[in-house]
């Protein structure tokens, strides 16, 4: 096995939801280790329940109290660990998230930069307790960062992002990702914000990817 050519920008595959704290938490490193490595990413908002339920994941109300608990104390720790706000509770959560990522869809559809937008989304989610399931407060948070909000919520509603959602599970699928944030290099996956100096490593080693072995 050969390394990937050296002199070319890397891809990663960015699969995320704004239900996700971990995506939230895992946002802003990634997307600075991605820039330090001139590395371009290809952004997938990913619908996480039927993810789940194909990769044998549970729904956080159905996961042991033991992992409940635990899931709660380590938000805790990452959350200092970040040195970012985030609510563990937040009022407005959890709640149905497709129209949310549908609009990064549609903003990468028109050719719009989405970095801003999935931060500011997330944030909405995780720091500021904004309903995120109305679409005039998507509208709002999109107009914030400088994107036709109205115009990107009526085309997140449209067949062609609810299509891209869909596909982008099945997207997931095909690569092995069981879970949120999930960072997709040369086919390597790396599973969780907590995987991201694993991410950095190999990008910067520019080694072949690792490979499950029987």
């Amino acid at each position: 096995m050969t390394a990937p050519d050296q002199t070319s920008h890397r891809q990663i595959d960015y699969f995320f939801s704004c239900v996700s704290p971990w995506s939230f938490l895992g946002h802003a490193p990634f997307m600075a280790v991605a820039r330090r490595h001139h590395a371009t990413v290809a952004f997938h908002p990913v619908e996480l329940g039927p993810v789940f339920a194909q990769t044998g994941g549970l729904p956080l109300a159905k996961r042991a109290p033991e992992r409940q608990r635990y899931r709660l104390v380590e938000l805790q720790r990452w959350r200092a660990k970040r040195a970012v706000e985030l609510h563990l509770a937040p009022a407005f959560w959890p709640f149905d998230g497709a129209l949310a990522d549908q609009t990064i869809i549609a903003a990468l559809q028109a050719g719009l930069p989405v970095d801003d937008l999935t931060a500011r989304i997330c944030s909405g989610v995780w720091q500021r307790q904004e309903n995120l399931a109305l679409p005039e407060v998507i509208a709002t948070v999109a107009d914030e960062v400088g994107l036709p909000g109205d115009n990107l919520v009526a085309a997140a509603q449209d067949e062609a992002a609810k299509a891209a959602y869909l596909g982008n599970r099945e997207k997931a699928m095909a690569a092995d990702v069981f879970g949120a944030p999930s960072y997709v290099l040369d086919g390597e996956v790396f599973w969780g914000q907590d995987r991201i100096e694993l991410l950095d490593e190999a990008l910067a080693s520019k080694r072949p990817p690792f490979r499950p072995v029987a």
